[in-house]
C-alpha cells in the first residue's frame, strides 16, 4: 500500500480504507497525457518524467504481448480562441500550449504509440469526461484499468476517479506516473489508494499482464 505518512495510514486503515479492488479478467491499458507539451521540461506544462516513461513502455510492452486493448490520451484544442477549453483556460495560461497541429499535442515519440493502438482526444481532466472512452471499453468487454502518465494529482486521478464511479476496476501503476510536485505526487497516490483505486506496482502490473499472455 502506497503510504503517506504512518499516522495518516494507520488512521485509515483503522476505518476501513484502501481495500484491495483486485485486478479483473479483462484488462486495458490507459496512458494519460503523455505528449511533448507535458513530458518535454522546456514546454510551459512540462516535466522531467524521463523515468515514468521508461516504466510505461515496459507496460506497453508487456500489453503489447498479452494483446489488451491500449488507448492513449491527448489533450489538444481546436478553436482559435480556446473556445473549447470553456472556464479551465482562465486557470492555466499553460492550455494555449496544446494547440491542435503543433508538437505539444503529439505523443511522445519514446511511446512508439502502435497503429492499433487508439487515440482519445480529451478537453478536460478526466479521460472520461466529454469523450467516447466509455463506449470503448465497454465494447471490448473491459473491466480492469491499467493506469499510466500524468500528471498524477490532476488528469491521472480524474481518470480512475471517474472509472471507479462508471464500474471499472482502476489500476494506478505507481512508477508510471508523475507529477510536476513530488508533494502533489505523493498526496495523491495515497488518496487514490484510500478510496478511489489500487496504487499497485510497475513489477505486479507487467506480472498480471505476463500471466494472460502465459494462459493465451
Amino acid at each position: 500500500m502506497t503510504t503517506y505518512d504512518n499516522d495518516s495510514a494507520e488512521f485509515f486503515r483503522a476505518r476501513g480504507f484502501g481495500l484491495r479492488i483486485g485486478f479483473g479478467a479483462r484488462p486495458a491499458l490507459l496512458v494519460i497525457d503523455l505528449i511533448n507539451g507535458f513530458t518535454d521540461a522546456t514546454m510551459p506544462l512540462g516535466s522531467g518524467l524521463d523515468a515514468e516513461i521508461v516504466h510505461t513502455r515496459a507496460l506497453l510492452d508487456a500489453g503489447r504481448a498479452a494483446s489488451v486493448p491500449i488507448l492513449h490520451t491527448v489533450v489538444r484544442y481546436d478553436e482559435e480562441d480556446l473556445a473549447d477549453a470553456g472556464v479551465w483556460r482562465r486557470k492555466q495560461a499553460g492550455a494555449a500550449s496544446l494547440v491542435a497541429g503543433t508538437r505539444a499535442v503529439e505523443l511522445d515519440e519514446r511511446l512508439e504509440r502502435r497503429p492499433n493502438e487508439q487515440v482519445v482526444v480529451k478537453k478536460y481532466a478526466s479521460a472520461f469526461f466529454g469523450t467516447d472512452l466509455t463506449s470503448r471499453l465497454l465494447s471490448a468487454g473491459v473491466d480492469t484499468l491499467l493506469i499510466a502518465g500524468c500528471t498524477t494529482s490532476g488528469c491521472v486521478r480524474a481518470s480512475a476517479v471517474d472509472a471507479v464511479q462508471l464500474g471499472f476496476r482502476p489500476m494506478v501503476v505507481r512508477e508510471a506516473v508523475g507529477d510536476r510536485s513530488a508533494a502533489a505526487h505523493d498526496q495523491a497516490l495515497f488518496d487514490l489508494d484510500q478510496k478511489y483505486a489500487d496504487v499497485v506496482s510497475a513489477e505486479d502490473a507487467r506480472r498480471y499482464l505476463g500471466e494472460l499472455t502465459a494462459g493465451g
